[in-house]
């Protein structure tokens, strides 16, 4: 493993442990961890390998990031307040993502040793599974999916939120209008 695959791993736990302190859902909330695995697809994804049984590798990591985007997603707190949607990773939300993010990482340091190697190689062979570049794939999509599910959740869940709320300008209207009429 490189420097930046360090950096970016960091940088991508970073993310969500900043999330453990309730903030505002912003643009930035939702591009800097797509900015961050759009870097990663970039660097790692040079192409999806269809052969064999490459792609049931790849669908299933891919399902499995998405899995853990959803329930990370949904148990992430999503709440209204002042005027703005507000977010915060619970404890199982950043649980969800170091459980993942500790996986990929541990198996690409361990597939990069001598007997790791030996042995995503011989899983390879015995399961159709044709080289190195869909193990990649799969990891990168793992993440992909993850990333992108458990936002996707949490705007949805905030959208929703701010549908329940009206503006503050139309709800002193309100207001006014209800103390105008009991007069």
């Amino acid at each position: 493993m490189t420097i930046s695959d360090w950096l970016i791993d960091v940088a991508l736990l970073l993310v969500v442990f900043r999330q453990l302190r309730e903030e505002r859902l912003t643009l930035r909330t939702v591009l800097l961890p797509l900015a961050l695995i759009t870097w990663a697809g970039t660097a790692y994804l040079h192409d999806i390998p269809t052969a064999g049984n490459d792609l049931v590798l790849i669908g299933a990591f891919a399902g499995a990031g998405v899995a853990l985007g959803l329930a990370g997603g949904s148990i992430t707190r999503v709440r209204y307040a002042d005027g703005h949607i507000r977010v915060k990773a619970t404890l199982g939300a950043a649980a969800l993502w170091v459980v993942s993010m500790g996986f990929r990482l541990g198996f690409a340091v361990w597939s990069s040793h001598p007997s790791g190697g030996a042995s995503v190689a011989r899983f390879s062979a015995d399961h159709d599974v044709t080289g190195a570049q869909a193990w990649v794939a799969a990891l990168v999509l793992m993440a992909f999916g993850e990333v992108v599910f458990r936002l996707g959740v949490i705007v949805v869940r905030g959208l929703r939120t701010r549908a329940h709320h009206p503006p503050a300008a139309a709800s002193a209207l309100a207001r006014a209008g209800a103390a105008k009429g009991a007069s």
